[in-house]
């Protein structure tokens, strides 16, 4: 059996795939990578790739090769990736052999990377997925994000294709595009404009559930904000807490919510929004619903 050994686990490191869709009227999110493009490219790079792999948080994983060979490519953000004590260039792959130690650490951008084999990691589904749930604890490895000491076994190697070098993703251009929420007319015009026209931080209050913003600037500070009947939320809705905080909700985000939503971050851009790191200036770009459906990848 072809095993790996996790020596370090950074915060929420868990198993990801493609998560399960559909199933937020019984209160589930979908869940999923953080950086659905980055594990994309991950598995297209390693050629044949299983569906599920690790996600990693900014502070990086290790982890060892107990049994096998397994094929592996790295992708998302920008860290340090040492194999075997040997330095690699980011984003990589690497053929990784029984004894092999991989270490990946802190590096100059986002939040989250990614490893994808060339074997399916063997563990069972859940409701049709693989994919943690750290707001459900369910998926994944045990439910529950990855430790020091976890072994995770593989099943046999995936049949393997033509790859190609992933072109990098620049994680920090532009503003970050939205549409016209669904509770923006419950905020005057003044206010709408400040939104689009100010800037806010990304504050260190972040997890796979939501994103909290500095409002440097008090676009919200004296807005009365009313709380509203529950109803669903989806990934990339901006909820303004009644304190006045906006809230950026994620992949594990909560099934529902009573909070005004000004805007959605658009599909194309909740990948690169995801990656960005505390401190950082987030400016936000209206866009037409037309225009969000042709940049959805």
């Amino acid at each position: 059996m072809v095993t790996i050994r996790v020596l370090r686990a950074g915060p929420l490191a868990t198993l990801q795939d493609a998560g399960r869709p559909g199933l937020l009227r019984y209160g589930l999110s979908a869940s999923g990578p953080m950086d659905r493009g980055a594990f994309q490219r991950a598995g297209d790079w390693v050629g044949g790739a299983g569906g599920t792999g690790i996600e990693f948080t900014s502070a990086g994983i290790s982890f060892a090769v107990e049994d096998g060979t397994l094929g592996a490519a790295f992708d998302g953000g920008a860290f340090g990736l040492h194999v075997d004590g040997t330095a690699k260039n980011w984003p990589a792959r690497a053929v990784l052999k029984p004894g092999s130690k991989v270490d990946i650490t802190p590096g100059a951008a986002g939040n989250y990377g990614y490893v994808r084999f060339d074997r399916e990691i063997d563990v069972a589904e859940v409701l049709g997925s693989r994919a943690t749930s750290s707001i459900a604890g369910l998926g994944g490895w045990e439910g529950r994000a990855l430790r020091t000491g976890d072994a995770i076994p593989f099943g046999a190697a995936i049949a393997r294709r033509p790859s190609q070098h992933p072109r990098p993703i620049d994680v920090t251009a532009g503003p970050i595009r939205v549409i016209w929420g669904l509770h923006a007319d419950r905020f005057d015009a003044e206010t709408r404009q400040a939104f689009i026209s100010r800037s806010f931080r990304v504050s260190p209050q972040l997890d796979r559930m939501g994103v909290r913003l500095g409002d440097e600037a008090g676009v919200f500070a004296h807005t009365r904000v009313l709380s509203l009947v529950s109803d669903a939320v989806v990934p990339g809705d901006i909820q303004i807490l009644g304190d006045g905080t906006p809230i950026v909700l994620m992949r594990d985000h909560q099934p529902t919510g009573g909070y005004p939503r000004i805007a959605t971050v658009i599909s194309a851009d909740l990948d690169r929004f995801a990656q960005l790191r505390p401190g950082t200036e987030v400016h936000f770009e209206p866009v037409t619903l037309a225009h969000a459906q042709e940049a959805r990848p």
